[in-house]
């Protein structure tokens, strides 16, 4: 019995998952430890988010608004990054190894210097930002929100270093090395919470200090293990000050349309926090803990989404398209299923996953109801919403999946969420559902561009 069902499941994962380019057993070697870092990341997160709610619902507030804003800058360094993820992908598939080195290490340099001028921007006009964007705060929440500010920013360079050299490690496949230099950033940045926040009381600043250190040891690791133990990149220290303008080129054909859609959709993010803000520091703390739990239901998803760049970058770069729709298809299917099985685990554990944060007890009810219905909508929804745009991206169709993105964020979750949560007075219900109406046009939108045979048709090597 064991056996027949052991053969039976080879079977299955051979047809859906394996194909001239790649086979199943290679794909799950990418994915696995994809997974276990988007497992840490986001439990770490949890974990943060809980350690914080112990210095009171102002400070995990005034953390949640910095971050909202975190996000929105972080992401656009990442999604260079990410670019340079496709470029060196496509190399890697076409067996170009000295152009996959050169790929890697015009990322790590662009991807640095990029994020070096966005936290030196912020810094410098840190009260003005503040000011515009949680102006309505109370008084407690703003002075904790600047601390977190400047500090957090300091260490974007920190990230940035990190970020760059796992997304070249994982387009040539490298997910143990990427997955590994996660793992001593984010584990160092909790252990280092526990003895600010926790043990020695210094709530955000304690924070501000544990985010520095752990990002910029994460930095020094990873360009150790680029210059010192990586045997297959072959980069050196000159090389991250040389720039080639075609390979930039190539990298910001990826990453500048993404980097745009990613400010604009974390600023739309950003700018439905700034009304949810208005609703009060009790609907911050359930946006909050609501957007924590919810990423917790999306880890094997989100894992995905990360694992298809590189197999679809692979695919396209050896020019298989075949290979590239029928993973793509096969993906969409597995983000699906993965969606399904943790809501139905997670959801009748909702009341021990939230007594993590310590909420007050009057959130506790919103709180469910808009985790359960995001929970059944995201089942359909956000695959096609989000795995199968990096699937896209990957082969090079990123001005599109970018205009997309941007405009139905615009549109949907930010003009319909401020008429359904601020307007209709529904709240912090609102804002969600219209974020769940947004998946689905999106997602729509994207599915019909993947029937077509445009998303394939740009020559990026």
């Amino acid at each position: 019995m064991l056996v027949r069902s052991r053969t039976l499941m080879n079977g299955l994962l051979s047809k859906y998952f394996s194909g001239e380019s790649m086979d199943y057993r290679q794909i799950f070697a990418l994915f696995i430890p994809i997974l276990i870092d988007q497992a840490f990341i986001i439990g770490l997160n949890l974990v943060n988010t809980a350690m914080i709610s112990s210095s009171g619902v102002s400070a995990v507030s005034a953390v949640n608004m910095v971050d909202s804003l975190n996000i929105f800058l972080i992401n656009v360094f990442v999604a260079v990054a990410t670019g340079g993820t496709v470029v060196v992908a496509q190399y890697k598939g076409s067996g170009n190894a000295l152009m996959v080195s050169r790929a890697a290490a015009a990322t790590v340099t662009s991807v640095a210097m990029i994020a070096l001028g966005v936290a030196l921007l912020i810094i410098g006009f840190h009260e003005p930002v503040l000011n515009l964007l949680f102006g309505s705060a109370s008084p407690e929440v703003l002075e904790s929100a600047r601390i977190y500010l400047i500090g957090s920013s300091t260490s974007f360079i920190g990230i940035a270093v990190v970020q760059a050299v796992c997304g070249g490690l994982r387009g040539i496949g490298k997910t143990r090395a990427s997955l590994a230099l996660s793992l001593i950033m984010n584990l160092l940045y909790v252990l280092l919470n526990i003895v600010f926040i926790n043990l020695l009381n210094m709530g955000v600043m304690g924070m501000t200090l544990a985010i520095n250190i752990a990002r910029f040891a994460g930095a020094a690791c990873a360009l150790y293990y680029l210059f010192r133990v990586d045997a297959t990149l072959h980069i050196r220290l000159r090389d991250l000050f040389h720039f080639p303008l075609s390979m930039l080129r190539k990298i910001m054909f990826i990453g500048l349309p993404f980097a745009a859609e990613q400010m604009f959709f974390n600023g739309g993010k950003l700018l439905t926090q700034v009304f949810i803000v208005s609703l009060g520091t009790y609907a911050i703390a359930t946006n909050a803990i609501g957007s924590s739990l919810a990423s917790v239901f999306q880890i094997p998803a989100s894992a995905l989404s990360l694992t298809i760049v590189t197999v679809v970058g692979q695919c396209i770069g050896r020019g298989n398209i075949a290979d590239a729709r029928k993973f793509i298809k096969s993906f969409l299917w597995a983000g699906a299923f993965s969606l399904a099985l943790t809501g139905m685990i997670l959801m009748p554990l909702y009341r021990p996953l939230v007594g993590l944060f310590n909420p007050p007890p009057e959130i506790v009810n919103d709180l469910f109801i808009v985790l359960l219905i995001t929970t059944i909508v995201q089942v359909p929804l956000w695959s096609i919403s989000f795995i199968l745009p990096s699937a896209l991206r990957a082969a090079g169709d990123s001005r599109f999946t970018s205009i997309t993105s941007m405009m139905t964020m615009w549109l949907f979750r930010v003009i319909l969420g401020y008429v359904l949560g601020i307007t209709l007075g529904w709240g912090i219900l609102g804002v969600w559902l219209a974020m769940n109406c947004e998946w689905g046009v999106r997602g729509a939108v994207f599915l019909w561009r993947f029937r077509g045979k445009k998303w394939y048709a740009h020559k990026l090597i």
